[in-house]
């Protein structure tokens, strides 16, 4: 509870000025814990912490005044102390013990509805449980999530998990979780309209956050918005997929989205002997490995500039009977010619899947 007693200190402090007295805390062992007199941290109080489980939340003893902060549960936790066995240390015991329950309270909701979510997302909770648990943690009805898998490339930094949590304040709405060494969680509350760009800059600004402090290199994936907590899980599992079709079809991005794979996501999930067998059916023996480099970023370069002879020769830096001539060659070679919409729909696919399968085969050495 190192992050409790941060915040028991800071609260503690902020009564030093009005109150002329020493005021701590201390935890079921005895250890002050808290203290506006800073050298009294870490001594021990087994006795009055003793005598305070025999006589009820308030006791008088050494010197000092002592009341218990109650919990939800029954087990004793913490105690605050205020120097004086007067009514005047009573009185500031008891409202000091206010403040310090209140802010333990909100602290122990922020760290179990972390939890909560966690659980969600790596299915170690119920379906049932996850509305019960929701209501209790005064979690809003309806309120859309949406998932960010930040998963670091190069080298993973412990510290990445402290500068992203800095990006979303709201302990109470934005969840960061580490999940693995390399990938950390973000569960983002969002407006129920969000589109691709509000998402992705978000993303944007975990990348750029990460790279400007760490120097450190990541890809994130975005899930699809969620209405009910228990969708978190599949936000999160479509964040994971984004990331690894991304890692297949997109190299070049760092922000990939789950709704925008399009036939990406299709592919990924085909077994690989369908593939095989496609791309036999479709090319003659061979044909599709004897294009060349230039032959095949001139297919790229036709496919990005919507099929337009005129506009790709621009593009490309050559006369348009050049390319034709280019268009020609592949359609002797595959017996596709990319200039007819359906030739080329088959082709995009047949790359596509080709490049799936060579994924699949660095993966598996």
């Amino acid at each position: 509870m190192e992050m409790a007693s941060r915040l028991f200190q800071s609260i503690i402090l902020q009564m030093k000025d009005t109150v002329d007295r020493t005021i701590g805390i201390v935890d079921a062992t005895g250890a002050v814990v808290a203290c506006t007199d800073l050298p009294r941290i870490g001594e021990m109080r087994e006795d009055a912490v003793t005598e305070l489980g025999y006589a009820g939340d308030m006791i008088r003893f050494g010197g000092y005044t002592y009341r218990s902060i109650s919990d939800r549960s029954t087990r004793f936790e913490y105690a605050v102390f205020v120097q004086g066995e007067d009514e005047l240390a009573r009185s500031i015991c008891a409202l000091a013990a206010v403040s310090v329950n209140n802010i333990k309270a909100l602290y122990d909701e922020k760290h179990d509805k972390a939890t909560f979510i966690k659980n969600i997302i790596l299915d170690n909770i119920l379906p049932g449980d996850i509305y019960i648990k929701s209501r209790e943690l005064h979690f809003g009805a309806d309120v859309p999530h949406v998932v960010f898998l930040v998963r670091q490339t190069e080298h993973a930094d412990i510290a990445a998990i402290d500068v992203i949590s800095g990006l979303f304040p709201d302990k109470q709405k934005d969840f960061v979780l580490h999940i693995s060494e390399t990938d950390i969680v973000v569960v983002k509350e969002v407006k129920a309209n969000s589109e691709f760009k509000d998402l992705a800059k978000i993303a944007k600004q975990i990348e750029d956050a990460l790279s400007s402090e760490l120097l450190a290199k990541c890809i994130i994936g975005i899930g699809s918005v969620s209405t009910q907590l228990k969708d978190i899980a599949k936000s999160f599992k479509e964040a994971q997929v984004a990331i690894d079709v991304g890692g297949v079809f997109d190299t070049e991005k760092s922000i990939i989205s789950f709704e925008n794979l399009g036939i990406g996501r299709l592919i990924y999930q085909l077994p690989t002997t369908l593939c095989e067998m496609f791309l036999t059916e479709v090319f003659k023996r061979g044909s599709l490995d004897s294009l060349d480099q230039e032959t095949l970023f001139t297919i790229q370069k036709f496919f990005e500039n919507n099929l337009n002879v005129s506009e790709t020769s621009r593009k490309l830096f050559v006369h348009r009977n050049t390319l034709v001539y280019r268009l020609e060659k592949i359609k002797k070679l595959t017996g596709l010619d990319l200039r007819e919409f359906d030739h080329a729909i088959v082709f995009k696919v047949a790359l596509m899947v080709r490049k799936y399968l060579a994924s699949r085969e660095e993966n598996n050495f």
